[in-house]
C-alpha cells in the first residue's frame, strides 16, 4: 500500500478503515458474524429496497460475502439479497457502526458530514467547520447487555421505530455513565 506524506497540521489518515478491519478480524477470530450499520445515499451502492431510514445493515462476515475488499476509502464485496446476486459498495466514511451480532459489541462512528455525503467517498480529514470538535467516537454502555453500540441499528422487528425506543439520559449527568468493555 502507498502511503500519502503527511503535510504539516495534518492529522494523518482517517483511523476508521483500520478500526473497521481490525474489528471485522476480531469478530471473525471469535466465531461472530460482523454487521455494519452504513448511512445511504447516492454515493452508496447497496440495493435500495433493504433501505430503511436512510440506513442499512450488513452482514459482511466471510460466509455471506464474496469478494470481501475492507479498503481505506471503499467497502466492496458480492452478496446475495432474496437470492439474487448484488454487488455492494460502501465508502468507509458511510459506515456509522461495526459490530457483533452476536452480542452487539463493536463501535460507532459519526454520520458523515453533508459535504462528504454529496461526493461520496470524501474522508474524515475534509471534516465541516460546524462538525463538533474531535468529532469522535460515541460511547456504548456495555454493562451487562448485549444491544448494540450506541448508535448501531441491529435489524429491528417489523413496527419497531426509533420513537419506540427510551429517550437518552440528558447530557448533563443523570444517567448511567458509558463505560468501555474489556476485551480479552
Amino acid at each position: 500500500m502507498a502511503s500519502t506524506p503527511m503535510a504539516p497540521g495534518n492529522a494523518g489518515s482517517s483511523t476508521r478503515p483500520y478500526l473497521i478491519r481490525a474489528l471485522h478480524d476480531w469478530c471473525t477470530d471469535n466465531g461472530f458474524t460482523p454487521y455494519l450499520a452504513v448511512f445511504v445515499d447516492r454515493g452508496v451502492h447497496v440495493p435500495a429496497e433493504y433501505v430503511k431510514n436512510n440506513e442499512i445493515v450488513l452482514n459482511v462476515s466471510f460466509e455471506a460475502t464474496t469478494a470481501l475488499k475492507l479498503g481505506n476509502e471503499l467497502i466492496e464485496f458480492k452478496a446475495r439479497f432474496g437470492g439474487i446476486a448484488r454487488e455492494i459498495a460502501v465508502p468507509v466514511d458511510h459506515v456509522i457502526a461495526i459490530y457483533a451480532r452476536e452480542n452487539g459489541q463493536g463501535m460507532a462512528f459519526p454520520m458523515p458530514s453533508e459535504s462528504a455525503s454529496e461526493t461520496a467517498g470524501a474522508s474524515d480529514d475534509a471534516a465541516p467547520a460546524d462538525r463538533p470538535a474531535g468529532g469522535g467516537l460515541r460511547l456504548a454502555t456495555t454493562e451487562g447487555t448485549a444491544e448494540p453500540a450506541a448508535g448501531a441499528p441491529a435489524p429491528a422487528p417489523v413496527g419497531e421505530s426509533d420513537e419506540d425506543k427510551p429517550p437518552e439520559p440528558p447530557a448533563g449527568g443523570g444517567g448511567p455513565r458509558p463505560a468501555l468493555k474489556r476485551i480479552k
